[in-house]
């Protein structure tokens, strides 16, 4: 959830803020009330000044050591690093018991260690202590600890023990809940509404971004991030968001400058050297790919999960610079590691393709669909492989087959129909060509924008791509 941005705007805050700064830089300790310290420290936090949030909240506990903020700030930053022991000490120096944010600690701990049976009867055992007039807060902070941990529908749960009301932090809360439950509309809608109320938000505009994307609105999702930065041309997220949605649309020599901006920042996150990664291999830059990469291979800790996606990005850098020796040695990292290795075997024989070991890719792809059970998404990889290797004709035979297994299976299978569309414009079948496409709009848009989108003017929607090729074709 965002900060209290308007008070930090506010007179109010901001003489305080000057009154703590230049005590810190006269040398003197801020003698301040603890609850001030802390609200200095969100409003580093929210700025991305850790260490100075730390420094704040460290002066209100050399002052007040039994105090609840400090305490329950130390203890929130412990488990956001996973150190449940720590928070649990800090939660044990609070003094006052009876202190509401005591009690959401506590809850918050357990939920912290999956004990969420235990942190739900303990909300509701205290709710029982919760003055009348307090109880719209009451169940509305409960909400907002299980959003915070991704648990949503408990979040919703407690919230539809409120009232509701047309305030904009309930609102806030119920987009985040529904976003959480796959609501993607809803909860744009919402952000829309909150938009209206404070248009220059940047936390509103990232959000309404974020639940554009998941909905495959990725134009929509630029266009938010673009508001998100004009207000605060340094924002991490709305850069990183701007990133993401030209990534989807394919965009990689404008993506690519985005998230170097974005590593300008936030230099030590892999996620976004990887992806810079991916863009320069797609742009055909692949030694300054594998450059890249290899930095962020070094900033990854052992149990990373974007290790399998890095060495498998690095491995199709030596296959393209005709090293299958080095390419294999890449993909035989992720063995030990968790990850999808039916997915790896297809990638390795993808590779060996590429670099004209046929029997070895062969046998890579014979292992994966055997093991996969005959899965539809498992061939059909395998089928997209012998296309990108410009084994055109095997292509458009296996598909036949493949969608002859589809329908005899009675699977909803919805993918594949755009790499057959291309696979027929490719071999000169109009008339297939044609049927495919149809289908590929009708199907899976995001996929037919994917693989086809390259035959059609810049941002006509795929439900268009029919009609604009059949008239095409007969001219």
């Amino acid at each position: 959830m965002g900060y209290d941005e308007e008070y930090f705007k506010g007179e109010e805050f901001q003489e305080l803020l000057e009154s703590y700064e230049m005590a810190v830089q006269s040398g003197e300790l801020p003698f301040m009330d603890a609850d001030d310290l802390v609200d200095i420290a969100d409003y580093y936090s929210m700025q991305g000044s850790l260490e100075e949030a730390m420094k704040a909240v460290d002066y209100a506990l050399d002052f007040y050591p039994g105090a609840t903020l400090p305490n329950v700030f130390k203890a929130r930053e412990a488990l956001m690093a996973d150190d449940i022991p720590t928070a649990h000490f800090y939660a044990d120096q609070i003094d006052d018991h009876d202190a509401p944010d005591y009690h959401y600690l506590q809850a918050e701990i357990w939920i912290a260690e999956n004990r969420i049976d235990e942190a739900d009867n303990y909300l509701r055992q205290y709710a029982h202590s919760v003055p009348p007039d307090e109880c719209q807060d009451f169940v509305k902070d409960c909400a907002n600890l299980y959003i915070n941990y991704g648990i949503s529908d408990k979040a919703y749960e407690w919230l539809m023990r409120s009232k509701g009301d047309d305030s904009d932090d309930y609102k806030e809360l119920m987009a985040h809940i529904l976003f959480g439950l796959g609501k993607y509309k809803d909860s744009e809608r919402i952000f829309n509404e909150l938009i209206d109320h404070d248009p220059y938000s940047k936390y509103y505009w990232n959000a309404l971004a974020n639940a554009q994307f998941m909905n495959e609105d990725y134009a929509g999702a630029i266009t938010s991030s673009e508001y998100a930065i004009a207000i605060d041309p340094s924002d991490a997220e709305g850069i990183i968001s701007k990133a993401n949605g030209l990534f989807r649309l394919g965009n990689y020599e404008e993506a690519l400058k985005y998230y170097r901006r974005y590593s300008e920042n936030i230099p030590d996150d892999e996620v976004a050297l990887l992806h810079q990664g991916v863009c320069l291999v797609n742009i055909e830059h692949t030694e300054e790919a594998l450059d890249v990469l290899q930095e962020a291979l070094e900033l990854a800790l052992p149990d990373s999960e974007h290790l399998v996606a890095i060495y498998q990005e690095l491995a199709f850098c030596y296959s393209h610079l005709k090293q299958p020796e080095k390419a294999m040695e890449m993909m035989e990292k992720t063995e030990t590691l968790p990850c999808d290795h039916i997915e790896m075997l297809v990638v390795k024989g993808h590779l060996q393709l590429e670099n004209g070991l046929v029997d070895e890719a062969l046998e890579c792809f014979k292992n994966a669909i055997v093991r996969s059970d005959n899965m539809p998404a498992v061939i059909l990889r395998v089928i997209v492989s012998l296309y990108d290797n410009h084994y055109v004709n095997a292509c458009y035979e296996m598909f036949q087959r493949f969608f002859r297994y589809v329908r005899q299976t009675e699977q909803d299978y919805n993918e594949g129909y755009a790499y057959m569309a291309l696979c027929c414009y490719d071999l000169g079948r109009t008339a297939e060509f044609l049927t495919y496409l149809r289908e590929a709009a009708r199907r899976n848009a995001y996929e037919a924008r994917l693989v086809l989108g390259f035959l059609f003017p810049d941002g006509m929607e795929p439900k268009d791509y029919y009609q604009y090729m059949k008239d095409k074709l007969n001219q």
